[in-house]
């Protein structure tokens, strides 16, 4: 698959046309068709063509940017201390590349795969990150379509041919089932994150099989947005219910934070009464009280990691896909055995 930017060429040879007749279309002149002018905007579009991406192929300039696109609110991103710390990564090796990060937030998944076409079209980027990856995602086609350096942060099974950074959730969720299940738990909720999330799917699936192998109840999952209201309305529901769980495993530390307040405020003692164990272990699941068992993971190390992948795929053209540690758990006071 070709890695160089769409040219006049590559849309010529595509519509079986001159360069001269590609060059008149794209630029309203005559000497061509209506039909001819149309079919070679269509192409020029399909292939993410963009007017001055030809004149940066033929000097072979590179833009030293790579670009990052987010299909969620913009408060969030204020808000939750992983995307924060992961850019935080990535800026770190950038710096020492004398490369830039273009960060854009966008309303959705098609507007970010435009956004995408775009960038590389006009030579505005060397290669792209792509995170929150749908089962299934229609930018991991478009992406692959294009030519363009891609790292998928996320896991292999849900990257297609691009290239993953990521770390074993699994591996994560059976430390703290194991954990739960040693203190006496039976009964383990999950507060989850979007459900078409790729990443949420693995861990909805190693739950239940997880669960089943320690002889632990079906767990009960609740999807949510990850923000901070939707974790206080799930663990509402979770704990008002006629067989309220004992542990409860928040997918960020927001909700976990948020899940202990309305815990303390319904009555509840944590963790005599409720365990909770936070996912992302941030400055705030030490400063709460109790503070809170964490999966603790070096986040910026995951962002470095992405950026060195994407660099040497900029630089090489290829790079093998890399996994990171798994997040390990760590105790604190929000768990203990259940009365």
């Amino acid at each position: 698959m070709s890695k160089h930017r769409p040219t006049i060429a590559d849309i010529a040879r595509r519509a079986g046309v001159s360069k001269v007749a590609v060059s008149y279309a794209l630029n309203d002149r005559p000497g061509v068709s209506p039909a001819t002018r149309a079919s070679i905007k269509a192409i020029a579009q399909e292939i993410g063509w963009r007017p001055n991406s030809a004149a940066r192929a033929l000097t072979r300039a590179r833009a030293d940017t790579v670009g990052l696109a987010l299909s969620r609110p913009a408060r969030m991103l204020g808000v939750e201390p992983f995307f924060m710390e992961l850019i935080s990564g990535i800026e770190t090796e950038l710096s020492t590349r004398g490369c830039a990060l273009l960060l854009q937030v966008v309303a959705d998944p098609a507007q970010e795969l435009e956004m995408y076409r775009r960038w590389w079209g006009e030579g505005r980027v060397d290669g792209v990150f792509l995170a929150d990856v749908r089962s299934p995602d229609p930018r991991i086609g478009g992406i692959a379509e294009l030519g363009m350096p891609a790292v998928v942060i996320g896991h292999p099974s849900a990257a297609g041919p691009l290239t993953p950074v990521w770390s074993d959730d699994s591996a994560a969720l059976r430390d703290t089932l194991t954990y739960l299940s040693a203190l006496g738990h039976r009964s383990v909720a999950r507060v989850a994150g979007l459900p078409e999330l790729a990443h949420t799917r693995l861990r909805d699936s190693a739950q239940r099989e997880i669960s089943a192998e320690l002889g632990l109840d079906e767990p009960v999952v609740v999807h949510t947005d990850y923000s901070g209201e939707e974790g206080a309305h799930a663990t509402r529901r979770l704990i008002s219910s006629a067989s309220r769980p004992t542990a409860v495993i928040y997918d960020n530390d927001i909700m976990a934070v948020a899940g202990l307040s309305v815990a303390q405020e319904m009555g509840l003692d944590v963790p005599a009464d409720l365990s909770l164990v936070a996912w992302d272990d941030s400055q705030l699941s030490r400063v709460v009280r109790p503070p809170l068992t964490a999966l603790s993971r070096d986040i910026p190390a995951y962002g470095t990691h992405a950026a060195r992948t994407l660099l040497a795929m900029v630089a090489g053209g290829s790079a093998p896909g890399f996994e990171d540690a798994a997040a390990r758990l760590v105790p604190r006071g929000s768990t203990a055995p259940p009365r």
